[in-house]
């Protein structure tokens, strides 16, 4: 990791990536059990040594081609500043019913602390109360911290702070807001969308359905981890920013079921200047689920409407973008894939993406569109050049990490990318 402060700059999904923000999976993932697994909002159990493997293999990728930033290591920086410590672990534990334990937390060497966040606190039985809870935990494991998109979002120079849909996730913003204001290491404005909301708002998004598609255009997805309100509260916030001439809003509809489709990014991803990845049940096919386009005028919003889809609006705002089918063309082999986050791609640079292996049907469908699909460890090892103007697929094995629900998007949180040229 490089100690240089870094200024936060996102204005779009394939502009060469300068900085990323990562935490590689650790014992957290353990401190589960199929008991617990619904909690954790996962549909199965990890093997640790199996998915740090894999996740070797994306964070050696992104290593070559940009500056790597561990969560863990800031959060230490921000846990060495006493102010900063106070505040954050005042947060997590009145948020987290866990007041009993803010001594002994405030005290521990940060470095332990860090871990503990992160990884969970077990609970002391001494008392009836703790007895009768039943809890294993008084700080649950941040079972899913390994996906870093969904808790912030970088958006222009602004840092997102997202308001999670389900409690379990709550610490994760907290961190990330912690680590964006205190770390040291960032130059950005801060967006906490946590501030001021009672325990039951409304209001809330993840990263994973946060999309910058140019410096005008945000997509968003519209479902059960960002709500409407959620979506009012960013087009508010950007509507105050963009003051001056035209900026837009693409809203997309998401199902509630399977949980494959939590997010937009699931669903819809950028690969290059000109091509998408997709689902293409839900993103071009007839449902029931809406598209809508919202402008922003000088600051106001001017106009909301429904539009046909997603490509159709952005190819009126000069994007055309030809679709890439997650799973091929048989249906059965769109829906497993899908499942597995085959649409799921992140953009390193124009025509360079990351994507599991295990999706064979959408690595055909990246072949014949022209990528270059190649293996992580071979970019790594360097016997393979991602180098150039080629178009890449470089795959990550996934047996592991997509049990806990996404791919290489949502494992990563871009923080600075150079202009689409």
């Amino acid at each position: 990791m490089t100690e240089n402060r870094i200024k936060i700059k996102v204005d779009s999904e394939i502009g060469p990536l300068e900085a990323v923000l990562l935490h590689p999976p650790g014992a957290e993932v353990e401190n589960m059990t199929p008991r617990n697994v619904q909690r954790a909002l996962y549909s199965d159990i990890l093997n640790l040594s199996i998915a740090r493997e894999e996740y070797r293999q994306l964070q050696g990728v992104l290593s070559k081609v940009a500056d790597v930033y561990i969560m863990d290591d800031l959060l230490v920086k921000v846990l060495d500043d006493r102010e900063a410590r106070t505040g954050l672990l005042q947060r997590i534990c009145v948020s987290e019913d866990a007041t009993d334990y803010y001594g002994l937390l405030l005290d521990m060497p940060s470095d332990r602390l860090a871990k503990v966040l992160v990884e969970g606190l077990p609970a002391r039985i001494d008392t009836l109360t703790a007895f009768l809870k039943n809890e294993y935990y008084a700080l649950y494991p941040l079972y899913n911290f390994y996906f870093t998109r969904d808790a912030a979002v970088t958006v222009g120079g602004n840092a997102l702070i997202c308001r999670m849909a389900n409690k379990v996730r709550m610490r994760e913003s907290y961190i990330m807001d912690a680590i964006f204001r205190s770390s040291g290491v960032f130059e950005c404005n801060v967006v906490d969308a946590n501030d001021f909301q009672p325990q039951n708002s409304p209001i809330m998004m993840e990263g994973g359905d946060i999309i910058v598609a140019r410096e005008d255009i945000l997509i968003l997805g519209n479902g059960c981890r960002t709500s409407s309100r959620g979506i009012d509260f960013m087009v508010e916030r950007f509507r105050r920013e963009h003051d001056r001439g035209v900026f837009h809003v693409i809203v997309q509809q998401l199902p509630s079921e399977p949980e494959s489709f939590i997010h937009l990014d699931m669903v819809f991803t950028f690969l290059d200047r000109d091509k998408c990845m997709i689902f293409e049940p839900l993103i071009l096919g007839d449902n029931q689920y809406q598209t809508v386009h919202i402008t922003i005028r000088d600051g106001k919003v001017s106009r909301i409407a429904s539009a046909p889809d997603i490509l159709s609006v952005l190819g009126k705002l000069g994007m055309d973008l030809e679709p890439v089918i997650c799973g091929g063309a048989d249906e059965w082999d769109q829906e497993r894939e899908q499942w597995h986050s085959g649409a799921n791609c992140f953009a390193f640079a124009p025509g360079k993406v990351l994507t599991y292996a295990r999706n064979v049907h959408t690595l055909e469908e990246l072949d014949r569109k022209g990528f270059n699909v190649v293996a992580a460890d071979d970019v790594i090892s360097g016997r393979v050049s991602i180098d150039g103007n080629g178009l890449y697929a470089v795959t990550v094995a996934g047996s592991e990490l997509p049990r806990g629900g996404g791919g290489a998007r949502c494992m990563t949180m871009p923080l600075a990318r150079k202009p689409v040229k």
